[in-house]
């Protein structure tokens, strides 16, 4: 069994694509934000979820920042690989 090819680096490098990614959620978030103040209607669902995505996004960019200077300093209990 053959393996798959690996991902360009460009789509597999985490310190560009979870910045992206957590910048298109909050973009949702606020465009449902901007349709329920024109529609006058409760928030929904949509906007939750958008707002919830830019929030771990955000968090899970700092952990991986955290992780990665802690790789660099060579500390023992960081993950390996992040340089």
């Amino acid at each position: 069994m053959r393996n798959p090819p690996a991902l360009p680096q460009r789509l597999s490098d985490v310190s560009l694509i979870v910045p992206i990614g957590t910048v298109l959620w909050l973009a949702g978030a606020v465009v449902f934000y901007v349709a329920h103040l024109t529609a006058h209607r409760p928030l929904d669902i949509w906007f939750t979820t958008c707002a919830a995505g830019a929030v771990l996004g955000a968090i899970g960019y700092g952990v991986f920042r955290w992780q990665r200077s802690a790789a660099r300093r060579g500390s023992r209990t960081a993950q390996e690989g992040l340089r």
